[in-house]
């Protein structure tokens, strides 16, 4: 029996069925374009929501989790979702939840709440996932830095549960290992199979590659590009501003985001220099970082102090960390030593003006909270784009009304840690780009197989 070619390739697809249900609830205080993904998320029931910081992924997750429990309560049980977070997020969602009538019930000790439950990641361990009926989890691309153990219980826990949602703001496109696992998260296509089916593994099997330690490289085979994306597509939506789906941006422009390097003066070179060279690799750069830890705070108490404004300083070393500390007398300082009570306390109390001056490392800070209340941010660059990103996405995200600046304080010898930065910015846009356009091929193909319109705004607005 012949198979037509289009067929053919539709069968590989691999594109994941619906698996959820009609919204029940959809209020009218949501943007036309948050409507439109909430509806597809909860008829979806197992779907990762990528939408840039400040486009309302917190009050999606609220309808989607408050539609999965009404339409999960039952005469002699009470619907149950729990909502994941990291660290500090957790009480934000208990005020946008009160500032959006929906209810919800903070949980530190692995209670189950009827109705919405939200917790911290490092509780997730108390809870039973035969307890609930659906999971979000927020800010979900954080979950690549846990360790394997915990990445592999959020997993697990995950599967175990029917309606299924993740959140996050940079899933990078870029970063197939983390599509991977949030397939695999949702109850797709593992990360390996995923790898397996669309990539080429391009490890250096020389006898020199292997004395280098080289690791495998990914790289997507010829042919696998299109059904790659749409495969994505098919349990995913991504968004930077309402007009990728076809919906007015509005309000939903960015004020400028304005970047200064400064290259502060060390009082002496690297051990053997007559002068300062740029750090060739990463243990050159950490060592540079370690012998210019006091120019380098100075320099960014020179442009904090006396301002009179809030101030967001993102620093990498607990060093850093103590002498901004002393050098910032308005300052307040989130560290790995404080208490998680601590921790929240402080990250929330700069939201609320406690502290004019916040100083803490990215792995604490950079993920969820909104500071759209400051507009000057102070960073110690490294090459991770994402934690990059996410520490400037702190406060120019939508809904901040002023100018962002962000100083970036460098040395001599890490100039090149911005040129790095820039280069992976343009890779990271690009990739989105051509995700957006792939996602708006893919709902225009399953609009005419499904003889339905293309995902504007739903039928009930």
């Amino acid at each position: 029996m012949s198979v037509d070619y289009k067929d053919f390739i539709a069968s590989k697809m691999h594109a994941g069925a619906d698996d959820g249900f009609k919204p029940l609830w959809m209020p009218d205080y949501l943007m036309p374009f948050q409507a439109a993904l909430a509806d597809w998320s909860i008829r979806k029931g197992r779907g990762a929501l990528l939408a840039d910081c400040g486009l309302g992924k917190s009050v999606m997750s609220l309808v989607w989790a408050q539609n999965v429990v009404q339409h999960c309560t039952k005469p002699t049980r009470p619907g149950r979702v729990l909502l994941l977070t990291p660290l500090a997020v957790a009480g934000q969602f208990v005020i946008e939840a009160e500032k959006f009538g929906i209810k919800v019930s903070r949980s530190h000790d692995g209670t189950a709440h009827p109705g919405i439950t939200v917790a911290n990641y490092e509780k997730l361990h108390l809870f039973s996932p035969a307890d609930f009926d659906g999971v979000v989890c927020d800010e979900s691309s954080i979950l690549k830095s846990f360790d394997g153990a915990r990445r592999g219980q959020i997993t697990q826990f995950m599967r175990k549960v029917r309606y299924r949602l993740l959140a996050s703001a940079t899933a990078a496109p870029n970063d197939y290992i983390e599509l991977g696992t949030s397939s695999e998260a949702l109850g797709y296509l593992g990360y390996m199979d995923m790898l397996n089916r669309f990539f080429k593994n391009d490890l250096n099997n020389s006898a020199s590659g292997r004395m280098r330690g080289e690791v495998i490289k990914w790289r997507l085979k010829g042919h696998a590009e299109l059904p790659f994306w749409r495969w994505v597509c098919s349990w995913a939506r991504a968004v930077r501003k309402p007009s990728d789906l076809g919906f007015d941006d509005g309000a939903y422009i960015l004020p400028p985001l304005e970047t200064f390097e400064h290259v502060v003066e060390v009082n002496s070179a690297a051990p053997g220099m007559l002068f300062e060279l740029p750090a060739v690799g990463l243990k050159e750069q950490r060592e540079e970082r370690r012998r210019t830890v006091a120019e380098r705070c100075h320099k960014v108490a020179d442009l904090v102090n006396h301002t009179g404004q809030p101030a967001l300083v993102w620093c990498d070393l607990n060093e850093e960390g103590n002498t901004l500390e002393r050098l910032i007398p308005d300052a307040v300082q989130v560290s790995g030593s404080d208490s998680d009570e601590a921790k929240e306390d402080r990250l929330l109390g700069f939201a609320a003006g406690h502290a004019r001056v916040l100083i803490t490392k990215k792995k604490m800070g950079a993920w969820g909270l909104n500071y759209q209340h400051c507009n000057h941010i102070v960073d110690f660059p490294s090459h991770s784009f994402e934690q990059y990103y996410q520490g400037v996405r702190r406060c120019w995200r939508f809904g901040q009304k002023r100018p962002v600046r962000v100083d970036m304080v460098t040395t001599e010898g890490q100039r090149g840690i911005k040129a790095n930065l820039l280069r992976k910015a343009a890779q990271a846009d690009a990739m989105f780009e051509r995700l957006v356009q792939h996602m708006n091929e893919a709902i225009a193909i399953a609009a005419i197989n499904d003889h339905t319109k293309p995902m504007q705004r739903p039928t009930w607005l």
